[in-house]
């Protein structure tokens, strides 16, 4: 399996692609999956995920499971 990574777009720098730390993986409402974190510089970023990433994020230890089963 290739290496999991998290990124989002960052609307305060207007980058794309920019790697989330500290990354915690949340379920709406209606069960999508959204990981929110930060840049490491202060700009906080979010992001919506397919279950599969969301799952696999968890597993390879670089995203924190935000909800109880």
């Amino acid at each position: 399996m290739s290496e999991v990574t998290l990124t989002a777009y960052n609307v305060k720098t207007k980058e794309k692609g920019v790697k989330i730390l500290d990354a915690v993986i949340t379920k709406t409402a209606k069960g999508a999956y959204m990981a929110q974190g930060n840049d490491g510089k202060g700009n906080k970023l979010t992001t919506l995920l397919g279950e599969e990433k969301a799952l696999a994020a968890i597993n390879a230890g670089i995203a924190k499971k935000g909800w109880n089963d």
